[in-house]
């Protein structure tokens, strides 16, 4: 890796870091924000939908536009959404300025997409996973300090935070205009007079899935996406219910596991991939996450889990990674910035349905289903990779870069 790379790849992990330090330094602290405005349970679930529901859509657009136009703008575009969203957020004097602000968030945020798509620019598939392995990197690490941060932020009022966030989003944005080059040659871009528009709208999701060689394996993200979500979103009430921990022993054990996710994503996906090839690392993730999201549901006693939880922060950090990575490889240069989006698509979709499917489990069934859950899910993961994602030979593979799919 030549020292152009490394300084482009550190750069890129400083964006990520900062940027996911700011989102999660505010993160925690949305609910008791909406609650100074009067906010019922309901809608202050609706706060996090809302921003989801606008990812959801914009992500696959601005994804797309960056194939269009270059990774840089849509960067600069993105970052100063994300600036004005959390003034915005620390401005707020009622609930509808707090919908707002993270409905702002949603649709022109898509950072993260972004700067998956700079990183296979500058990337060939010998190095790409090792590459992309520096995001998780960076996003475990934000979303290790970020909420401590928060935390200690917010005894001065919930607006220094989000200032503080803004603040963080601006130096982002500075750093990227200063020192971040653009990735995309001119010539390596999307011909705007015979590429697909970039459209708004669920479409384009029902589309992608459709597709021989990235299709699949968008199902197999999305599959992966709601296991691991389920998991995410829900760890926090199983802990409580079933293993009788407080907030703060909980908090411990997710900087245990965001710990884990740094050292899988940061150091050992290099190595793994170098020695094992991708296909054969997804297969081995599925099953081993599969089985450990099972064993989950079961686990007595705190020392059991920390024993689960870390083949749980090995296999989702590889899988991240590879199926990532396997899918920039799966379609035409010029459509790999609307595809990570799409790919960032299905997991804000995951994010929506997660935690509504987890509650409706543990509030019926009990708090053993949400992980029996995700390991069937996981299963079914396998079955969709095994028979549409391997099958497909490196010939096919080769063909869906080749030219864009009609």
């Amino acid at each position: 890796m030549d020292s152009q790379l490394k300084r482009r790849l550190a750069l890129v992990f400083g964006f990520v870091f900062v940027d996911l330090l700011g989102y999660s330094l505010i993160l925690p602290l949305l609910p008791y924000y909406a609650d100074t405005f009067g906010a019922t349970l309901a809608l202050v679930g609706l706060l996090g939908t809302s921003n989801a529901l606008a990812q959801l859509i914009a992500a696959p657009v601005i994804g797309r536009l960056s194939d269009r136009y270059g990774r840089r703008p849509l960067l600069i575009f993105s970052l100063v959404g994300t600036v004005l969203s959390f003034l915005l957020l620390g401005l707020s004097q009622s609930l509808l300025m707090l919908f707002l602000s993270r409905i702002l968030d949603g649709l022109l945020g898509g950072d993260i997409a972004l700067a998956r798509a700079y990183i296979t620019d500058v990337t060939d598939e010998k190095n790409r996973s090792r590459g992309l392995g520096i995001i998780g990197a960076a996003f475990g690490l934000g979303f290790i300090i970020g909420p401590a941060m928060g935390g200690f932020l917010s005894q001065f009022g919930f607006s220094v935070p989000a200032f503080v966030a803004a603040g963080l989003s601006m130096a982002n944005l500075l750093a990227v205009i200063i020192w971040l080059p653009e990735s995309l040659p001119l010539e390596r871009r999307a011909d705007r007079r015979t590429s697909a528009p970039a459209t708004l709208g669920l479409k384009p999701m029902f589309d992608a899935l459709r597709r021989p060689c990235a299709g699949p394996l968008l199902q197999v993200i999305l599959l992966y996406s709601l296991a691991f979500t389920l998991f995410q979103s829900n760890f926090a009430i199983f802990t409580k219910e079933r293993l009788g921990l407080d907030a703060q022993a909980t908090s411990f054990i997710l900087t245990y596991v965001g710990v884990l996710s740094v050292v899988v994503q940061g150091l050992a996906i290099g190595k793994l991939t170098a020695r094992f090839s991708e296909r054969a690392l997804m297969t081995t993730g599925i099953v081993v996450l599969g089985v450990s999201l099972a064993l989950w549901a079961l686990v007595p006693s705190v020392i059991p889990l920390l024993v689960v939880l870390a083949p749980i922060a090995l296999a989702g950090g590889v899988l991240g990674v590879v199926m990532t990575s396997q899918l920039t490889k799966s379609v035409y240069r010029d459509e790999v910035g609307g595809t990570l989006g799409l790919s960032a698509s299905m997991q804000t979709l995951a994010q929506i349905v997660s935690p509504v499917l987890g509650g409706v489990l543990l509030g019926t069934v009990g708090t053993w289903s949400i992980g029996l859950l995700a390991g069937l899910i996981m299963a079914l993961a396998l079955m969709v990779a095994r028979r549409r994602v391997l099958s497909i030979s490196e010939e096919e593979m080769v063909s869906c870069q080749a030219a864009p799919e009609s």
